[in-house]
């Protein structure tokens, strides 16, 4: 019997709004692809987004225009060549490494990990808002090892002051999601050294990398909208100095953790991030986190329920899936 293909659309609410420089989200709406061979199913999740010309109409027919040939029998070697990267392929990659799992009695970790997987320590994001509001979210959180702060508006400088005075003991990301000028990208790297900021995430456009080159980096500066598959490695050398991973982006496992190995050559650090999803779309990346720098796959703490099963979330530890969820 051959295999079969099939995506359904879900939703999930967001505990509170979820804000960065491009705006403010309330749900989470997420692709779920199951493939199914005989009396088996193997599930991958994505999260189509704007910023890269998805909707969940486009990323939808991208995967079921896949069905034909997942039928056929293609695996998940021929699927890197047959889709280009982004939302659609991660969603079938990651269903196919669960499906393939599934059938060999074989955890995906045995394959994709070199040891076996641990807890890992994520990010809890603190989204955008006026410096007060941001401090009291970081208080709220001062307890956490590891905060990720979203910024890119007016007076920077006073959300990080108001942050790091809020939560002195966590260490800070600042994310700037691409909104920081060539004119204040000097005084806010300035200042994320002078608060002791352990990495600032894509200060600046994507195209706008190689201003990079020319600004002193006294904090490490991390490359996410600039980069999504290892060929986009070459032209960030020596501008970035670490990169955010994410199966969204590299479109899926199979390329992430060809990507990481690749970025790591290269002398990148390495961060593996998400966008805001279930515990379905973090489960494989707990995997390629294992050998991250940083880690933010904080997306299901940010739901107002996840889906069930679950991963694990022990504080900021998040543990490998378990295989009644994925993999």
């Amino acid at each position: 019997m051959a295999r079969q293909l099939n995506v359904e659309t879900e939703r999930y609410p967001i505990a509170d709004a979820f804000v960065i420089s491009r705006g403010a989200k309330t749900e989470a709406a997420v692709l779920t692809c199951s493939v199914r061979d005989g009396g088996v199913t193997g599930r991958g999740e994505c999260v189509p987004y704007a910023r890269y010309g998805e909707t969940l109409e486009s990323v939808s027919d991208q995967i079921s225009d896949a069905g034909p040939d997942v039928a056929n029998g293609m695996g998940r070697a021929d699927l890197m060549s047959a889709m280009r990267p982004g939302a659609a392929r991660n969603a079938i990659d990651c269903a196919l490494w669960d499906l393939e799992a599934k059938l060999s009695g074989k955890r995906v970790h045995q394959s994709a990990c070199r040891m076996p997987p641990r807890p890992v320590t994520t990010a809890v994001t603190i989204s955008l808002g006026d410096p007060e509001t941001m401090a009291t979210q970081a208080r709220a959180n001062a307890h956490r090892p590891l905060l990720k702060v979203k910024v890119g508006s007016d007076n920077d400088i006073a959300r990080i002051h108001a942050v790091v005075g809020a939560a002195p003991n966590s260490r800070i990301i600042l994310d700037a999601n691409e909104a920081w000028t060539e004119e204040n990208i000097h005084d806010n790297l300035l200042a994320a050294a002078e608060y002791h900021v352990a990495l600032v995430e894509q200060p600046l456009p994507a195209g706008k990398d190689a201003l990079l080159n020319r600004i002193p980096h006294p904090v490490p500066i991390c490359a996410d909208e600039s980069v999504h598959t290892m060929e986009d490695l070459d032209a960030l050398a020596g501008l970035y100095d670490a990169v955010n991973i994410k199966l969204d982006k590299a479109g899926g496992l199979t390329a992430a953790l060809a990507l990481r190995d690749r970025a790591r050559e290269l002398g990148f650090g390495v961060m593996v991030g998400c966008m805001v999803g279930t515990s379905l779309a973090m489960a494989p990346a707990v995997l390629l986190a294992q050998e991250a720098d940083y880690v933010d796959l904080d997306g299901p703490l940010l739901l107002a329920r996840d889906r069930s099963p679950a991963l694990t979330y022990s504080g900021s530890l998040v543990s490998p899936p378990d295989r009644h969820l994925w993999g």
